[in-house]
């Protein structure tokens, strides 16, 4: 491949990956109107077509196109060797019939797939891709299907299909009531009066191996998606759990035939009741004892299972459910202490922290288990004299939940990085008002902190000399390439990076300057 060169203020830079930079040009937020049309003319016209199509899904990404530069852009999108370029019309809803009708017979069943997805697709394609040969496509047509086509496909036989179905959320309640529960319909509706849906005749499973079967931990295939106890003895068996999953979870099922569901025997069924808002107590109090952990966290999520409930799941030996537990809006408050003191609580501002009173802040804050301290720490609306204090706490980890927090003074801050340096120096970098100064020190400290360089790459505020330590630490430099807040003499030796996505993302800077977007895209265009 030969190199590009191009002249700025007298000094010939290489440029080693032109078409990885000219995709970063295409990406450039701050690239001007008429440079953007010289691109989408390159990505129509280029008789590399992976460049092509690489600068057309770029330019399309962008949301400063006009109608009439997507019109350009897609102007030979009939090309039978660009169905990528073709499904983004067809996704943007401004494709034309023929090309779906295309894309409809095309031999890849992914093409095929995306192609169900897209909206306002022609009647004929719709029939087609109904009839599909590979449930996958058929079933990403179902789960956003009008009412009257998730009921036809609600007939399917494959599970697959009538999964999507179930979880479409405009599949008429009649029809979900019948994949739930098969019941004949008695009150007439989407379906005849008196009519069941038929069973279904074939699942993932079965399809890939001879029943009676199981899946365990040992399964032949490597690229299976089927979990452990996945079985089908010929009657479907996991593959109808699913659908009555996802039936479970739609919003047309009330509660009261839901939950007649709590002791169905597969677990996937009681998760989505576990999650469901508006069942009675007593069938949440039910799944607080359930045998499968995951069930149990689902539930300990959910913001409307009662006191009682909570701490029942308190108990739980499973540390899944404990942290499940502490991200509960309505958490008591001895309930979030015992799960931080247990190590429980992650270190995130949680639902029950962030609406905390001002009362309970301050009883957080001077609590002695540093853990809980840690929790507080995270708010970043703390009074001036908590933050203060939290910030000379003796314990690390609360020092990192402070570190990111405004308006913290600088004293304290660098107090910190002296008592505590790597251990804190990442989180504070990432701390909005960190000063020019602290940053700087923070990107040469030694030893080196690598992901205070990855912060500090990425801060408003990092000054040149910080940037440029971030420029050579191997993770740091794409992430600084991208910054602002670099002068376009780094850029432009950035862009000659022998490293394709280096060269790529400098391009891609909005701070690159017109006049060298330019020269760049008039040297590197035939």
């Amino acid at each position: 491949m030969p190199l590009w060169t191009w002249q700025d203020a007298g000094v010939i830079h290489v440029v080693l990956h032109p078409d990885r930079v000219l995709c970063g040009l295409a990406a450039n937020p701050a690239l001007s109107a008429d440079l953007v049309d010289r691109l989408i003319t390159l990505a129509a016209t280029a008789p590399d077509r992976t460049l092509a199509d690489d600068l057309a899904a770029e330019l399309t990404d962008r949301d400063d196109l006009t109608p009439s530069q997507v019109r350009a852009l897609f102007a030979d999108v009939d090309d039978a060797s660009r169905p990528e370029s073709a499904l983004t019309l067809l996704e943007r809803g401004e494709g034309r019939p023929d090309l779906a009708r295309r894309l409809a017979a095309d031999p890849d069943p992914w093409l095929r797939g995306r192609l169900a997805a897209c909206p306002d697709l022609p009647d004929d394609v719709v029939r087609r891709l109904a009839e599909d040969r590979d449930p996958e496509v058929v079933a990403e047509l179902a789960l956003a299907a009008p009412p009257d086509l998730a009921a036809a496909l609600a007939h399917h036989p494959h599970t697959t299909v009538r999964r999507a179905v179930a979880a479409n959320d405009r599949t008429p309640p009649d029809v979900v009531h019948a994949l739930l529960t098969g019941d004949a319909l008695l009150t007439g509706g989407t379906l005849p009066t008196g009519e069941a849906l038929p069973p279904a005749g074939a699942c993932p499973v079965c399809e890939r191996h001879t029943v009676p079967y199981e899946h365990g931990q040992d399964c032949e295939f490597p690229d299976c998606p089927a979990l452990p106890g996945t079985v089908c003895s010929g009657e479907h068996e996991t593959g109808r759990h699913h659908i009555t999953a996802n039936a479970l979870a739609h919003p047309a099922t009330p509660p009261a035939t839901a939950a007649r569901f709590a002791g169905h025997p597969a677990a996937a069924p009681r998760a989505e009741l576990a999650a469901r808002t508006d069942l009675p107590p007593e069938v949440y109090r039910r799944l607080a004892t359930d045998p499968v952990r995951w069930v149990r966290s689902a539930l300990a999520e959910n913001p409307a299972i009662d006191e009682d409930v909570i701490r029942i799941l308190a108990e739980d030996e499973s540390s899944d459910v404990a942290r499940s537990l502490a991200d509960h809006p309505r958490l008591p408050l001895d309930v979030l202490t015992r799960l931080a003191a247990r190590g429980h609580a992650h270190a995130t501002l949680l639902p029950r922290i962030a609406a905390a009173s001002p009362t309970e802040v301050a009883q957080l804050a001077a609590s002695p288990e540093p853990a809980v301290r840690m929790l507080v720490a995270e708010r970043r609306d703390l009074p001036p004299a908590i933050r203060d204090a939290l910030a000379a706490d003796p314990d690390a980890k609360v020092l990192k939940a402070i570190a990111p927090h405004p308006g913290l003074p600088e004293p304290l801050l660098r107090a910190m990085l002296t008592r505590h340096g790597v251990r804190v120096a990442a989180r504070m970098a990432t701390n909005p008002d960190a000063s020019p100064a602290l940053l700087t020190d923070l990107a040469h400290h030694r030893p080196p902190v690598r992901t205070a360089l990855r912060a500090i790459a990425s801060h408003p505020a990092a000054p040149l000399p910080a940037l440029t330590a971030c420029l050579e630490d191997r993770q740091a430099r794409p992430i600084a390439a991208a910054n602002p807040s670099l002068p376009p003499t780094l850029l432009t030796e950035l862009i000659a990076d022998p490293v394709p996505h280096i060269a790529e993302v400098a391009a891609a800077n909005p701070a690159l300057p017109t006049p060298l977007a330019r020269a760049l895209l008039t040297q590197l265009t035939p």
